[in-house]
Parts: structure tokens; C-alpha cells; sequence
């Protein structure tokens, strides 16, 4: 089991032993290996992730939830719901946001639920009204700097529903300046201009459809 956590497009992984996924990333020289379980040993690894020789990292330990704990200390963690929307044409809502695509996903507020975070930015974003819950597909993790902070924010993608003959309308003081409808079969535009952790979530979404 493994937790991956995006420093840019670069993973680093948690995890409690090294299996078939991590394996490949293991025997790269521009990867970094830790197991010292103490506070400069995750401080050197987080800072190595931001070096740009290193592509990769793995972090492991025997108990993934205290290591999970011990990193997420080291950040300002920020929870945020993201829509992951078919249609009955077996197609997925994507939205097009500063020269990337994207899926709907927003913060979480204030005593707010997280699937009616999902559900409420996803309407925001494309102009959606009529959505249905299906159920949590995956949740992502990345970092970033922000006004001297090191953010971490935990994506939680909620598979959703809605029909296919809705008006979208994009929200464009987001940023974005597309919302339609593609294919599940032809995501090909989508997958080679989007973020890594994007791309996770629609690899597992196929996945589950198969």
C-alpha cells in the first residue's frame, strides 16, 4: 500500500514496502530512497523532491499511517472536492483552465461536507445543475508554495452524473474558458496536456469502467 504525493509533475510515495508500482522507480539513478524515520529525515527527502535532478521518490517505513502523519506536519494542508461527471453517452465533463485540461474541483469551506464540496464547485465550474452522487473514486495529493507556505492539498474525486443535454457554461472568473463533453474512449488531447494527478484519477475511472 503506498500513498503518492505530486511535487510538480515528480512522485513521491509512501509506502510500507516497495511493490510492483514503485518497483520501476526504485532503480533510477535520479530517484531518491529514504527510510530514516525521524523529522531531518522527512525534511531531507521533501527537500531533495524540490531538486531538479530528482524525478522520483520513496519513503518507506512499517507504519504507513505514522509516516503519512509525520509528512502531512510538515505542510498546510488544504482538503478541496473535485467532480469526475459521465453523462449517459458514456462521456466526461472536462474543463479547459490556464492551457491545461482539468476536472471541476474546488476548497473545501468552512463545516462544509466534502462531497457537497464536490457537488457544489462542480456546478460552479461548468454550469451544471442536475448531478447526481455516485460514489468516491479517488483521492490525489499535491504540493505547492503559496505566500511563503508549503501547501499540500488532498483532492477527494467523487464520481458523478448528469445529463448529457445541460447547457455548460464554463466559469470564466476561474480561469476557465472551456467545459464539454469527451468521449471516454477518446481522451487522448486530454491525457497529453493535463496534470499527473489528473491523470490518475482518469486511469482509475477506466479502470472501474472496464
Amino acid at each position: 500500500m503506498y500513498i503518492k504525493i505530486y511535487f510538480n509533475d515528480k512522485p513521491l510515495f509512501l509506502t510500507d514496502k516497495i511493490d510492483k508500482d514503485i518497483e520501476p522507480y526504485a532503480h533510477h539513478d535520479d530517484a531518491v530512497l529514504m527510510d530514516d524515520f525521524s523529522s531531518p529525515g522527512i525534511n531531507s527527502i521533501i527537500h531533495e523532491m524540490r531538486a531538479e535532478k530528482i524525478h522520483a521518490g520513496i519513503f518507506v517505513h512499517s507504519d504507513l499511517k505514522a509516516l503519512q502523519k509525520s509528512v502531512w506536519k510538515k505542510f498546510t494542508v488544504i482538503l478541496a472536492g473535485g467532480g469526475v461527471v459521465l453523462n449517459e453517452k458514456n462521456e466526461l465533463l472536462v474543463i479547459y483552465r490556464r492551457g491545461k485540461w482539468d476536472l471541476p474541483k474546488g476548497k473545501l469551506d468552512p463545516g462544509e461536507k466534502i462531497e457537497n464540496c464536490a457537488v457544489r464547485e462542480t456546478e460552479e465550474e461548468t454550469g451544471l445543475k442536475n448531478i447526481t452522487l455516485k460514489k468516491l473514486l479517488l483521492t490525489t495529493y499535491h504540493t505547492y508554495d503559496e505566500s511563503g507556505k508549503h501547501i499540500l492539498k488532498e483532492s477527494y474525486w467523487f464520481l458523478m452524473s448528469a445529463p448529457a443535454q445541460e447547457d455548460l457554461h464554463p466559469q470564466t472568473t476561474e480561469d476557465i474558458s472551456v467545459a464539454k463533453w469527451v468521449p471516454l474512449e477518446n481522451l487522448s488531447e486530454v491525457l497529453t496536456n493535463t496534470f499527473p494527478s489528473i491523470k490518475d484519477v482518469l486511469q482509475e475511472l477506466q479502470k472501474q469502467s472496464l
